[in-house]
Formats: structure tokens, C-alpha cells, sequence
């Protein structure tokens, strides 16, 4: 199992002394119970401290940096940096999808890529670089896996496709279809809100309002993320 993780280490620029914990990061729960004899817990708890410790960090580095900034500017430069979008691609840039461990239905429906398994990872790793190596190297790890992004988010440049991150959550049950419709307009050319509404399976899940097409559709999959998240 050692070995599967070395190229893993040598990207991360950083070798673990208890390769256990980094084991446990890259362990699907889907993985863990379809092979109970192994006895590998998965990443889950990591997960929930990793959280923790990536908001630490990213909070202590705001405040200390950015002394301009009033503390709800800091609060949403911080939930643009820490959201699932940008953990996600974090994750891809550094290829941990190559390195998990998935069960077979997992990996059949296309964990490897799946933006919400990959931020979840993201957040584990660096829960066991901090058990392992202590908050130095957590910091030293997500400040530099996350500095354009902490750039782009301070900068006001940071984009959330609540589109794609929508089809994502949608396509783990098959057969599921999404549209968006525009249903009316307002205004004068020169500043006309557009309304769009999101169905799911011809169920409204959301509706949003913008300047353009594009800008209602990305408020409505929003307020569709919203209803998905209170039904479940």
C-alpha cells in the first residue's frame, strides 16, 4: 500500500512518517465497506477535522495579510477560497482522483472525478498532514496548493459554476434531468433582469434573476443546490 502513495508524496512535497494517516485520507467509504477484511477506515473523520484546520489556517492568513478588510469582507473571501468549487480543483491539480481508493460502484459512476468526493479528500489530506507533521506543515501545504485561489478570491476573480457543481449532484442518481427555462423578462433593453427557473425532472427546484441569461441560470442552479440540500 506504501508504494501506491510515493508519487502521491513526492507531488505533495512531503514524506509521511506514519503513511497510515495518509492511507486513511485517500480511503473512500465506498471502498472500506466493500473490503471490511482489510480493516481501513475511511476518510470521513478526517474529513471533519481537516475542515477545521483549512478554515484556521485560511482565517489566520486573511487576518494577518489583508488588515484593510472588514470582517464580513474576510468572511466571504473565506467561503469563496474554502467552498467545495475550489477544494475540488485543488484536488484535481494535484491528481488525488489517480490515488484513491474506491469500491467498485464508486468507481464505476465516476468518483475519480466527482468534484464533491475530491474537496471531501482534500480536506482529509490535509487533516493527516497536520497529525502527522503538525500545523506547520498543514499551513506550509495549503498555502501553496491554494495560493492563486486565495489571490483570485481576494481580487473579487473567483467564479463558482453552480451550473456544473448542480449536474454533478444530480447525475449520482440515473435517469435525473435538468432544464432551465426562462420565464420572463423585465426592464428596458439597456437593463433587463432576466428570470430563469431550474427543474428537476419537471420539479421547480429553483429560480433566479440577473442582467443576462447566463447570470439567472447560475441563480437559479444556486437556489436548486439550496432545495436539493434542505431535502436531503
Amino acid at each position: 500500500m506504501e508504494n501506491r502513495f510515493v508519487v502521491l508524496q513526492e507531488l505533495m512535497g512531503y514524506k509521511f512518517k506514519d503513511i497510515s494517516f495518509l492511507t486513511r485520507a485517500m480511503t473512500h467509504s465506498s471502498y472500506s465497506n466493500e473490503n471490511k477484511k482489510e480493516k481501513l477506515k475511511n476518510n470521513e473523520r478526517l474529513e471533519f477535522l481537516g475542515d477545521s484546520v483549512l478554515g484556521l489556517i485560511i482565517s489566520e492568513y486573511l487576518f494577518s495579510h489583508y488588515l484593510n478588510l472588514e470582517e464580513g469582507q474576510l468572511t466571504k473571501i473565506r467561503a469563496k477560497i474554502v467552498c467545495e468549487a475550489s477544494l475540488g480543483s485543488a484536488s484535481k491539480a494535484l491528481r488525488l482522483g489517480e490515488f484513491m481508493l474506491f469500491g467498485r460502484g464508486e468507481e464505476m459512476t465516476g468518483g475519480r472525478e466527482r468534484t464533491s468526493i475530491l474537496s471531501d479528500a482534500f480536506e482529509a489530506l490535509i487533516a493527516a498532514l497536520f497529525l502527522d507533521g503538525g500545523m506547520e506543515e498543514a499551513r506550509n501545504f495549503v498555502l501553496r496548493r491554494l495560493s492563486a485561489v486565495i489571490e483570485d478570491a481576494v481580487q473579487g476573480r473567483l467564479f463558482v459554476d453552480y451550473k456544473t457543481r448542480l449536474q454533478e449532484v444530480i447525475q449520482i442518481q440515473k435517469g435525473n434531468r435538468i432544464k432551465y427555462d426562462i420565464v420572463r423578462e423585465e426592464g428596458p433593453d439597456h437593463s433587463k433582469i432576466f428570470y430563469t427557473e431550474v427543474k428537476l425532472n419537471d420539479v421547480v427546484i429553483g429560480i433566479g434573476s440577473g442582467h443576462s441569461k447566463k447570470e439567472s441560470e447560475q441563480e437559479a442552479a444556486k437556489e436548486g443546490l439550496k432545495w436539493l440540500s434542505k431535502d436531503a
